[in-house]
């Protein structure tokens, strides 16, 4: 899963929190307090302790303070330890397992849970700085965007039907006796690392891996750039944490090489990039280049206004210090996709530079921005035969793409960007893939908001997620609104997977409207591809355009 991509992830909503913030009611003082009266051996006996205790809490956000559980103010002490240890590098990840308590199944046989939390104070998206004009990127949300705290119960989710879920998550000897449970372990999960990109898409990945499900989750990251996530879960099949705690020192050892940051591919498609290397196809002079003005930025990289050859161009620069062998692969997937396409809606690729340690693609400059900040900055309210011929624009575009083989994987709005003629393009391709032979894929990539919920599930999954994507895009073009906006991406996440869509909106038409939930239809064989969406809506638009013509009589 993916609440974010990136670095400085900032807490989801809290949990309980005993006592009020008002006046001068101070958190630090009253963890010390609590500490001291209950005989906390190092808070009595340690005379820098006091001292150590408020350089923990400066490393964190002041989030974390509304997130402290007064009742379990040793907390405090474990996640304090936690970063410490993640300073060593060959322990990383450092992680705790405990069992918090059991839900009981309802008295009436119904194995449904909901999600609940006792949230309060505010809560800020998890999303980070931007790769596009439009401050977006391709692995997050609307850069430094603020929503409204929604408590997960508000939701009024079921979280998983039981049943249906048992097998491949709970061992064999136990599934016959299932019926016999009465209560769902719950278990929390702490993790400390070096705070990096997609962090919390590879520590939900190693949950998922396990058989958990996230019932809710706090992500911190410090100032001096370590992350503090905390998971609440269920899944595992008793309070047994020992077993859970081997488990996760199994799958963190499958991963290993994605922890260390090193991620080797011999994928065709890195051999297929080596080749054109050779060649210099598309390979760009940098001296003949000029880089202008940041028009964006990202964890991994910044885009820059440029010049080429008296070309206006935008400039993508990976960041050296973020250089590693998994970042310097997907840059490569990159460029070799937008070698191979070509077509009037999809961003032009002018050139790359491939050779170290000057990183960067060139492609087209799009004057007209994206479309997420033509809808949400300049706050556009389209009408019908403008937003068909921005939807068809995208649809297009889409077609070409996966008739080469190619998913985008993070078909949003703010990657969609328009020229001077409003003609909508596809862009970002920093996550697109070839579709493998095979004809899935299962890796999570995208951004939770438009994400399909079979990626969400990390299930198999092909083409048909961008259509699901497609389908939140439509919406946001009809309403003009960002997609679950009083939820925070987990929640949009966990919502999305039980079945959750975005309200239909009221006065739209009828015939845009059923395609739009054919789109979204939870199973991706039941989705239309995008030859056959672009039919569709060319028919409408033209029915649309005719209309005036029937009402003057000609």
């Amino acid at each position: 899963m993916d609440l974010i991509e990136g670095v400085g992830e900032s807490s989801s909503p809290p949990r309980s929190f005993v006592g009020s913030l008002s006046g001068n009611f101070d958190v630090r003082n009253d963890v010390y307090a609590r500490l001291v009266e209950t005989g906390n051996e190092e808070a009595v006996s340690n005379p820098e302790f006091r001292e150590l205790l408020e350089a923990h809490f400066n490393r964190l956000p002041s989030s974390y303070l509304l997130d402290v559980n007064m009742d379990r103010v040793e907390d405090v002490l474990l996640h304090q330890k936690l970063l410490i240890q993640a300073k060593e590098p060959g322990k990383r990840p450092v992680f705790h397992v405990r069992f918090l308590e059991n839900i009981p199944v309802k008295a009436d046989g119904s194995d449904d849970l909901q999600l609940t939390s006792t949230s309060k104070g505010p809560c800020y998206d998890e999303d980070n700085a931007a790769i596009l004009p439009s401050e977006n990127n391709s692995n997050g949300d609307v850069a430094n965007e603020f929503e409204p705290c929604s408590k997960l119960e508000d939701l009024n989710l079921d979280v998983r039907k039981i049943s249906n879920d048992v097998h491949g998550i709970y061992p064999p000897e136990t599934n016959s006796k299932w019926q016999e449970i009465s209560n769902i372990p719950i278990h929390e999960v702490i993790f400390s690392t070096v705070d990096k990109p997609k962090l919390l898409s590879q520590l939900s990945a190693l949950l998922s891996d396990i058989g958990l499900n996230i019932r809710e989750a706090h992500v911190f990251s410090t100032t001096d750039g370590y992350s503090l996530d905390v998971f609440v879960v269920d899944g595992w099949y008793s309070e047994d944490t020992e077993g859970l705690n081997e488990a996760m020192v199994k799958a963190i050892a499958r991963n290993k090489e994605s922890w260390s940051g090193s991620s080797h591919s011999n994928s065709a498609v890195e051999k297929a990039l080596a080749a054109h290397a050779k060649s210099a196809d598309g390979e760009i002079d940098r001296r003949l280049l000029k880089i202008g003005e940041r028009i964006g930025s990202g964890s991994c990289g910044d885009l820059h206004r440029g010049d080429y050859l008296g070309q206006d161009v935008a400039v993508k620069i990976l960041k050296s210090e973020q250089l590693n062998d998994t970042l310097q692969d997907e840059f490569a997937q990159e460029v070799a996709i937008l070698r191979q396409v070509q077509h009037k809606n999809i961003v032009r690729f002018i050139g790359a530079c491939t050779k170290p340690p000057h990183f960067c693609i060139v492609t087209e400059y799009m004057p007209g921005g994206s479309l997420y900040s033509y809808l949400h900055k300049n706050h556009n309210v389209l009408k019908l035969p403008q937003l068909l011929k921005f939807a068809i624009d995208v649809c297009e575009g889409m077609e070409y793409l996966h008739k080469s083989n190619i998913i985008h994987r993070d078909l949003k709005t703010a990657n969609l960007l328009m020229d001077n003629h409003n003609v909508v393009k596809v862009a970002d391709f920093g996550v697109a893939r070839f579709q493998s032979q095979g004809g899935v894929m299962t890796a999570e990539t995208g951004t939770y908001r438009w994400m399909a919920p079979e990626v969400i599930n990390h299930q198999p999954y092909d083409e048909k997620a961008d259509v699901f994507s497609f389908a939140v895009v439509l919406w946001e073009l009809i309403t003009a609104k960002i997609p679950y906006e009083n939820l925070t991406p987990l929640q949009a996440a966990l919502g999305v997977r039980q079945g959750l869509r975005p309200e239909l909106p009221e006065n739209a038409h009828p015939k845009l409207l059923e395609v739009m939930q054919r789109c979204w239809e939870a199973e991706p064989g039941k989705r239309p591809a995008f030859c056959e969406i672009t039919v569709e809506l060319e028919h409408l638009l033209q029915e649309v355009q005719e209309l005036p013509q029937v009402a003057n009589g000609k």
